[in-house]
């Protein structure tokens, strides 16, 4: 049947139908809710949809659109779907960035130009069992969405009568039905499809894909005209499709792998704790080798340090800053399934990195997998991040390089999904043979990556640095000519003049600084005489 669907006079939408989708929003509604679109949203097959400039959370939802073939006002269950003409494919777009100004009327979040395609293709609903209809949403060629309407909360028949109670279903009107578990954030560039079809039904009758494709808008809106987009932890988690029991501060998973048996509150208070990393001590560990540190840290007994097979993506990079750690547990197809996809501990590490910290991944030591990309790397960037350190490869390689600094064991152009799980963020974590807890701090260079103790930080940069001049003393001796033996390391008569030479420079300096002040000072009295 070839879709010719005319300017509906209503588009009636319903909030939350399917168990899946309810289940992931942590609320199972006991009655239908419903909320209105714009005729001058709908679109066709093939099109585009734009995502606003200044927005980030676009959102498609796959959905079975029912379209009416004849007035329905006060009609019961039973003769409900005698006065539905036909079902297609519909994707219920929704821009979250502008949802909590509407506070549940969605009239700008899901009403924009081309929020609600429909087809391409009509199925006659007299063809089809209404309890036996499926939708599939595709992005980017990857099944996202799978649900029949056997698994809705409110059967088809039973919305359309409810509907008909209020007001009357004119022919022409399109009910969107609702959207099952798997609705996500997409992006420009992203492809988008979804099908409704019956496949229990004589000649498994089909919609045929309704293809939307994002793209970019350029223009902004203007403050002066009203609210602004805005976001939070609870819309992004929304629209990425976090389910309810693996928000931002769940812990509980950590039972089931016995990973720690801490209690989240000790975690959140640890998180609490952090120690900061000042100006100051910042500028001596930028100044300091991870060689010179390192070697420090063995005097003091700490053998342990090192996050050993990551090398930096660009010639001359140092990282310094402070531990924010994300910790992925290997590929198993169920856990992916329930944690890889929607705002997933991966998102929300890169989400939330503070200005001046290191984002630090566990990845097991598998570099046949990517653990980040360009597009996070931005976010990264964006947020102030130091850099990344991850024991796992790195997909867009040199595309990440020109963005930020990262500590990997290479390139690799496979996706998250190959080899790792995102599971949980600001734990204690293993990198590269290295414990790592979230505040420690990290340092990068040409020779590697160290993990210093934060309470011994101070203490081994002054260390370092005085190492440091002093080796550079002993090159100097060396290029004069003097042999190795005895002056490296230096031995009780080397030692002897390199202390004297020390003192003498001291001595010079503040000889200095005292003429410098008391120039000053006279400076300061032929002024006040004048």
């Amino acid at each position: 049947m070839t879709a010719s669907i005319p300017r509906p006079g209503k588009i009636i939408a319903i909030h939350l139908s399917y168990a899946s989708r309810a289940e992931q929003r942590g609320r199972r509604p006991e009655h239908p809710s419903y909320f209105f679109k714009p005729a001058s949203s709908v679109a066709a097959s093939g099109g585009t949809v734009e995502r606003p400039d200044g927005t980030e959370l676009l959102a498609f939802e796959g959905e079975i659109a029912v379209v009416m073939g004849t007035a329905a006002r006060r009609v019961s269950i039973a003769d409900a779907w005698s006065h539905v003409a036909a079902v297609t494919a519909s994707n219920d777009l929704g821009l979250y960035d502008l949802r909590a100004n509407d506070k549940g009327s969605n009239v700008r979040s899901k009403g924009g130009d081309g929020y609600t395609p429909l087809g391409p293709e009509l199925i006659d609903a007299r063809s089809v069992d209404p309890g036996a209809l499926r939708v599939r949403t595709w992005v980017n060629g990857e099944l996202r969405q799978d649900d029949t309407t056997a698994g809705m909360i409110f059967s088809l028949p039973q919305l359309i009568a409810d509907l008909s109670q209020h007001f009357t279903l004119e022919p022409g009107d399109v009910i969107l039905t609702g959207t099952p578990a798997g609705s996500s954030v997409i992006v420009p560039g992203d492809v988008v499809e979804v099908e409704v079809d019956a496949p229990s039904a004589p000649g498994a009758p089909t919609s045929g894909r309704l293809v939307t494709t994002v793209t970019q808008g350029e223009t902004p809106f203007d403050a002066t005209l009203g609210s602004l987009p805005a976001v939070d932890d609870l819309q992004r988690s929304e629209a990425w499709g976090t389910p309810a029991s693996d928000d931002v501060s769940s812990r509980s998973a950590r039972s089931t792998t016995g990973s720690e048996s801490r209690s989240s509150s000790e975690e959140r208070s640890d998180e609490t704790k952090r120690p900061s990393l000042s100006p100051a001590l910042r500028a001596k560990l930028l100044e300091a080798p991870t060689a010179g540190l390192s070697a420090q840290l063995r005097k003091r007994g700490h053998h342990s340090c090192f996050i050993d097979g990551v090398a930096a993506n660009a010639p001359g990079v140092k990282i310094v800053g402070t531990a924010k750690t994300l910790r992925f547990v290997p590929f198993r197809e169920d856990l992916f399934a329930s944690r890889g996809g929607g705002y997933n501990a991966q998102k929300r590490a890169f989400d939330a990195v503070e200005s001046g910290e290191v984002i630090v991944i566990e990845a097991r030591g598998d570099s046949s997998s990517g653990t980040l990309g360009d597009i996070l790397a931005l976010r990264a960037r964006a947020r102030g991040a130091a850099g990344v350190v991850t024991d796992g490869g790195v997909r867009d390689f040199d595309a990440v390089a020109g963005i930020l600094p990262v500590f990997s064991q290479g390139a690799h152009p496979s996706v998250l999904g190959r080899r790792h799980v995102p599971w949980e963020v600001d734990v204690t974590i293993a990198c590269g043979g290295a414990t790592v807890q979230p505040g420690d701090i990290i340092v990068g260079d040409s020779d590697g990556v160290i993990v210093i103790p934060p309470s011994l930080a101070e203490e081994v940069a002054d260390a370092a640095l005085a190492q440091e001049t002093e080796d550079a003393w002993i090159a100097e001796k060396v290029a004069e000519g003097h042999p190795v033996d005895g002056l490296f390391p230096l031995n009780a008569e080397w030692r002897a003049i390199y202390d004297a030479e020390s003192r003498s420079k001291d001595a010079e300096s503040r000889s200095k600084g005292d003429s410098s002040r008391s120039l000053s000072e006279h400076s300061a009295t032929k002024g006040a005489e004048l």
